[in-house]
């Protein structure tokens, strides 16, 4: 039996449908993330989990109660906001013992249980400090505290590293998972982030248009995406279209294919003949487009060694594997 399930939800503002007969059952202690572009009805849909926005019909069930007829405060959920939403005029310490304070949690207990969030998530030493004396990561932590004090049942994260630079970021993230399975704690991340989704996840439901268009591990979505929407979006996958794949493969190919970049070899050696026409530095790897056959793609190689880097306009060769090539809507 799934610890939280969603059954027929849908959600519209007058005639503007934001998603329709989202299902979709998530086992307790699970970290899912809703992964989609902007516009898609992930926020949504958590701020419906939440409570804190109407659904228009279906159900919420956790751990075998709707709360679709509770207010927030009745759920038993923790949320942490991409803004913070910390009081400037408390201090650290203050605003993580808020949630506790309304519950009328006496103050010694209050007082070890905020000592002990502080220091899960390595703040201790700052508990006496007022937002504005924070960094952002340092006010991102405060906000996971508020929401853990509590022992929420489901913990709910919305894009909380957007607004974050890339070190924070990864740190926090690392943070975020180890303190999740610490705890056991259901938890549900809305990203539109597809590293920080295939890095954190358990399972990640892809979303586009307001509906679920494929889920499951990171490794399933990644290698193999049910349309051409989810190889656009998770990787850099080259999207050609029958006509072009036909003309690179040398075999009639009846629909759209989708070849991941790091799975096409580049040397001298292989059957295709191409051409660089430029190339770009991710750090660990190079990212080359070229052209074989009229068709361009990009390519994805290990940054090894500066001596290895294949010059623009140099004649190469290609090899694709048979299993490299999928077949996508």
């Amino acid at each position: 039996m799934s610890f939280l399930s969603i059954r027929g939800l849908h959600k519209q503002y007058a005639a503007t449908p934001i998603f329709t007969d989202i299902n979709c059952e998530i086992a307790q202690g699970e970290f899912v993330t809703l992964l989609g572009p902007s516009g898609c009805g992930k926020s949504t849909l958590l701020r419906c989990i939440a409570g804190l926005t109407e659904v228009s019909g279906g159900q919420i069930i956790l751990n075998g109660q709707d709360l679709v007829p509770l207010s927030p405060q009745q759920r038993g959920i923790g949320m942490v906001f991409q803004s913070y939403a910390l009081f400037p005029n408390m201090t650290v310490a203050q605003n993580v013992a808020f949630g506790l304070r309304m519950q009328k949690i006496p103050k010694d207990e209050t007082a070890q249980r905020v000592d002990d969030a502080l220091a899960m998530v390595e703040l201790g030493a700052f508990a006496s400090r007022y937002p504005h004396q924070l960094s952002g990561g340092q006010c991102q932590r405060v906000a996971l505290a508020r929401s853990l004090i509590t022992r929420p049942r489901l913990l709910l994260l919305d894009e909380p590293l957007s607004a974050l630079d890339a070190r924070i970021r990864k740190h926090l993230r690392e943070q975020i998972r180890s303190i999740q399975r610490e705890l056991g704690l259901t938890t549900i991340f809305v990203t539109h982030d597809q590293e920080e989704a295939l890095v954190m996840s358990d399972r990640i439901f892809l979303m586009n248009v307001g509906k679920i268009v494929q889920s499951g591990a990171a490794e399933t979505l990644y290698t193999a995406p049910v349309d051409a929407f989810a190889a656009g979006f998770i990787g850099n996958y080259n999207l050609l279209d029958a006509d072009a794949a036909s003309r690179l493969l040398l075999r009639p190919i009846n629909s759209r294919v989708a070849i991941r970049p790091e799975s096409i070899q580049l040397g001298q050696t292989g059957a295709i003949e191409a051409q660089i026409r430029s190339h770009s530095l991710l750090g660990n790897v190079i990212r080359y487009r070229v052209e074989a056959r009229g068709v361009e793609l990009l390519i994805d190689v290990l940054n090894r060694s500066a001596a290895d880097l294949y010059a623009n306009g140099q004649q190469l060769s290609l090899t694709i594997s048979a299993d490299a090539i999928r077949e996508v809507a």
